[in-house]
């Protein structure tokens, strides 16, 4: 099978277009055929070296699938040949043509959505859900601040939070502004004009989609007692933080569930949800979605098409 994959840590430029082995599935496995695969910050975080030698070489990136399934494993029963599936894989290695998944880590796709937009979903649409209401607690009518709310964390967090009852401040840059405010925002702070202000409504909860060394003027914004919840790696001045009463939880390392992605695929078959796509390339183009998503100026989520006549 064709498969993406690189020999050593570095830009994207290491990222090689190769003929490998198909895998098997083992048991309580399935073996995808891979239609389309979800790009991530991690991808390129772990292509790059930032995560040391956790993951071994050569490396398929790709963590997002949706598919069909190949083959069964032993012991599976959930799913059949030729069932239409999405999730997440255990190890990586959706940039492939096939991959094999843990059936507790797969559903059915969404029934409205395509392949390609299927696999743009569910790291960044359940990081968003579980950041706002297992690590965030939110609450209907409080004020959340997304930041970075144009991205693919970012967009389904607007949405989620506005769904939820709540009041919604999405920070992006100008160009973005409309879009934001399409998906739900109240409000949008364009971080390209000018500095922050004070929002129309104190704010009780922060979620940074961004990380980075501008995490500090989120606490700006946020009320005493506020929370502050960070999906990627920030700065953050804790003294300042408990001199305003203010919680920062740390960066949690989500593993999704079958249960989720279900609950998921019913939110977008309902309707409740939208999945924006800033990009679709296919898997011999890898690089160039790793070089804009290192941009970090993607509108919604990239994705890498496996198969090029995915629907």
């Amino acid at each position: 099978m064709k498969a993406v994959r690189y020999h050593k840590h570095g830009g994207p430029e290491v990222l090689q277009l190769e003929e490998i082995p198909r895998p098997a599935p083992s048991e309580m496995e399935v073996l995808v055929r891979v239609h389309a695969a979800g790009l991530n910050p991690g991808d390129w975080q772990i292509r790059s070296g930032y995560a040391g030698d956790r993951f071994p070489l050569p490396y398929i990136p790709g963590w997002d699938v949706s598919g069909v399934v190949e083959a069964i494993g032993p012991g599976v029963s959930a799913f059949r040949v030729g069932d239409e599936v999405y999730g997440m894989t255990a190890n990586s290695g959706a940039c492939a043509e096939y991959v094999a998944v843990p059936v507790t880590q797969l559903a059915r796709k969404p029934a409205v959505l395509s392949h390609i937009q299927a696999a743009a979903v569910p790291m960044s649409c359940f990081t968003a859900w579980h950041a706002l209401t297992k690590q965030g607690r939110l609450q209907a009518g409080e004020t959340v601040i997304v930041n970075g709310a144009s991205g693919g964390v970012g967009h389904f967090a607007v949405q989620l939070a506005k769904q939820a009852g709540a009041r919604v401040i999405g920070i992006a840059s100008g160009r973005n502004a409309p879009f934001v405010r399409e998906l739900g925002a109240d409000q949008v702070i364009d971080y390209t004009a000018a500095p922050r202000e004070q929002p129309l409504w104190p704010a009780d909860l922060a979620l940074d989609t961004v990380g980075g060394t501008s995490g500090d003027l989120l606490l700006n914004l946020l009320r005493p007692g506020g929370r502050l919840v960070p999906v990627a790696f920030g700065q953050y001045d804790l003294e300042k933080a408990a001199a305003r009463n203010v919680t920062v939880t740390a960066v949690q390392l989500l593993q999704i569930g079958s249960a989720a992605l279900e609950d998921i695929a019913r939110w977008f078959d309902r309707g409740d949800l939208q999945v924006a796509l800033d990009m679709t390339v296919p898997l011999a183009a890898t690089r160039q979605a790793h070089e804009r998503s290192e941009s970090r100026r993607a509108r919604g989520k990239i994705v890498i098409v496996v198969k090029p006549d995915s629907v």
